[in-house]
C-alpha cells in the first residue's frame, strides 16, 4: 500500500509541474491580435493555432490526471487497512503487586515493646 501512495504522490507532482509549465506557456487570447501584424507566432511550429490547440489539450489532459491522481491520494488516505485489536491492546500490562505491609512492632515474652526500652 505504501509504494501504491509513493507512486500515486509522485505522478501527481509531475502533473502538477506539467501544468503549471504548460500554462506559463501559452499565450493569452490578446496575443493571437499581434500574429496577425507580422509577430512572427504564425511560422512556429504548429502553425498560428496549433500551438494553442496542442497546449491546451496537453493541459487539459493533465488537469485530468492531476484531479484523478487527487481522487486516489484522498481514497489511499482514507481507506487504511484496519489493524486487528483495539488501540491498547499494544500496550504491555503489569500486574500491580501490592506492597508489603510495614512490619509490626516486635515485643519481648514479658509483653512490652522492644523498641521502647533504652539500650
Amino acid at each position: 500500500m505504501d509504494i501504491l501512495l509513493s507512486v500515486v504522490i509522485v505522478v501527481h507532482v509531475i502533473a502538477a509541474l506539467g501544468i503549471i509549465g504548460l500554462v506559463l506557456l501559452q499565450h493569452g487570447k490578446g496575443a493571437d491580435m499581434g500574429a496577425a501584424f507580422g509577430s512572427g507566432a504564425s511560422g512556429s511550429l504548429f502553425g498560428a493555432s496549433g500551438s494553442a490547440n496542442f497546449l491546451s489539450r496537453t493541459t487539459a489532459v493533465l488537469a485530468l490526471v492531476f484531479f484523478l491522481t487527487s481522487l486516489g491520494l484522498t481514497y489511499l488516505a482514507t481507506h487504511k487497512p484496519k489493524l486487528e485489536g483495539g488501540v491498547m491492546d499494544a500496550v504491555k500490562t503489569e500486574s500491580v503487586v501490592p506492597a508489603p505491609a510495614p512490619a509490626a512492632p516486635s515485643t519481648d515474652a514479658a509483653g512490652s515493646k522492644s523498641s521502647e526500652i533504652p539500650k
